[in-house]
């Protein structure tokens, strides 16, 4: 439900499944916010005749499948609703996405947003905003009904604003009209917000009543959105993850936020990054971490997104993220700097200590969606790489890092596992048994490969050969060329020696 105003509590409500006699319950805050301008310019309503000589013939536009909404996109349903008895392959994400609104104001469309969108989908909507005279509004809301009627006749169905029901301070909602019966004096419409809500009758004297927005003391406005058929336009379906499933991921992402506090929300395509701090901030992460990283992996490695929406959490220091993690995901964090947690499909970042961590957790989710059986060895071992990364003539490329003292250490105390021995580990053994040294033996084999340009091609290798070499061992041999591999680490050990870092 989402017209003029923002209210939005009715919709997602009841798509959510909530009981219809809830809806009553809307904000005072959202119910009286300040109506913006229409989406065109306000009609003056027709000078009808009495509307004691007023009748009206029966009609009914037939075969209009019904669609139920999902939380807050009323108005897209309708709209797919008659899109769909035309013979077009329309849903509500389809019109949510022609609208242009920002996911992040996780809501669906607007009376002002709704129309346009109609109009480049390819209706001919015709004036959308009606004044009548707040002291004696019946004749001339009897005059637009009178239009509705005509139009119906005429086949074309209205997707009308009105308030939900009569109960004060009831929120906004969208409706299909498709319909009167003459003996009964109903409306007859499709209500997108119940499941079993096609061809529903209400009495028109209480449709009159519900139909006039009541924004300003002296007149009121009443919206319709003709819907007769011009050159209708082919839904255009974008690969991967669109506005609509934004707003809705976001719809539902809003709700864990707390509400004290300043909060920003940015997409990131495939991600959706919170933070505890001004969107600008927010955004400057975004932007220059996440959406770096994720164009520069896709650019060499990854050619799918993860399956499903992730969110990033950005916790702006220490205490901030270790109030939050217990008090948004009721978790105790192990680790200063951030973690991934499938349970809450949610990167969860101190973002005080650096971007690093993020850009190791930002390789997990992207391996998974495209070399699912990649080994705990290989995977750790690229995340670690990009801890410390930079962008090196249109690719991105690890850097030294703090692992570097660790693994010298095990390498001068010959404690460094055979590379057979590490490509083999369990996930017990990668992550429990001397924990440190593999991270920093599996990331400086992948530097090494990388400063030898033979990064990229190894991966694709092990992911398309993965199940003739699911350790990664004999694809490895075979893009270095080597056959003794005991003489080859001894040559890396001699190498990674004479790195540094800083």
């Amino acid at each position: 439900m989402r017209h003029i105003t923002l209210a939005a509590i009715v919709c997602s409500a009841v798509a959510a499944g909530t009981v219809l006699a809830a809806h009553a319950s809307e904000p005072a805050s959202a119910v009286n916010a300040p109506a913006p301008a229409p989406a065109a310019k306000v009609q003056p309503a027709a000078n009808p005749p009495a509307a004691a000589a007023l009748a009206y013939t029966d009609v009914l536009i037939k075969d209009v499948p019904h669609i139920k909404q999902k939380p807050d996109f009323c108005g897209e349903a309708c709209a797919a609703m008659a899109l769909q008895r035309l013979g077009k392959k329309w849903d509500q994400d389809d019109v949510f996405n022609v609208s242009g609104v920002d996911p992040v104001l996780a809501r669906g469309c607007t009376t002002r947003e709704l129309a346009p969108a109609l109009t480049r989908i390819g209706f001919k909507v015709g004036p959308i905003a009606y004044k009548v005279p707040a002291a004696k509004p019946g004749e001339a809301v009897e005059a637009q009904w009178a239009a509705m009627h005509a139009d119906l006749a005429r086949g074309f169905p209205s997707i009308v604003c009105t308030h939900y029901d009569e109960t004060p301070r009831t929120t906004e909602h969208f409706r299909l009209i498709v319909g009167y019966a003459g003996k009964t004096d109903e409306v007859i419409y499709h209500e997108p917000a119940a499941a079993e809500g096609a061809y529903l009758r209400m009495k028109r004297d209480a449709f009159l009543r519900l139909w006039p927005l009541k924004y300003e003391k002296d007149t009121w406005t009443l919206i319709r959105m003709r819907l007769e058929p011009g050159e209708i336009k082919d839904a255009q379906r974008p690969a991967g993850f669109t506005s609509a499933d934004f707003a809705q991921h976001i719809m539902d992402l809003r709700k864990k936020i707390p509400s004290e506090g300043t909060w920003g929300v940015v997409v990131a395509t495939p991600f959706v990054v919170v933070g505890d701090q001004p969107a600008a901030i927010v955004k400057q992460y975004a932007q220059g971490t996440v959406r770096w990283s994720t164009d520069m992996l896709k650019a060499d490695f990854f050619a799918k997104d993860p399956a499903e929406i992730l969110d990033v959490w950005l916790f702006k220091d220490k205490p901030s993220y270790e109030r939050y993690t217990r008090e948004i995901f009721h978790d105790t964090p192990t680790t200063p700097y951030g973690y991934y947690s499938s349970e809450h499909q949610a990167l969860i970042m101190n973002i005080a200590t650096g971007g690093g961590t993020l850009v190791h957790e930002i390789v997990h989710p992207f391996m998974r969606a495209n070399f699912a059986e990649c080994p705990d060895w290989f995977n750790e071992g690229m995340g670690s790489l990009y801890e410390q990364s930079e962008s090196k003539a249109g690719h991105i490329r690890g850097r030294t890092n703090w692992r570097l003292a660790g693994l010298k250490e095990a390498i001068a105390a010959g404690r460094v596992p055979t590379f057979e021995g590490l490509l083999s580990t369990t996930s017990h053994q990668f992550y429990n048994l001397d924990r440190g040294t593999n991270y920093a033996q599996a990331r400086y084999l992948c530097y090494y490969l990388q400063e030898r340009g033979l990064l990229v091609k190894f991966y694709h290798d092990f992911a398309d050969n993965c199940k003739d070499d699911p350790t990664g061992y004999k694809t490895l041999q075979k893009v270095l060329s080597e056959k003794d591999m005991t003489a080859f680490q001894k040559r890396w050990e001699a190498w990674v020696t004479k790195l540094t870092f800083p």
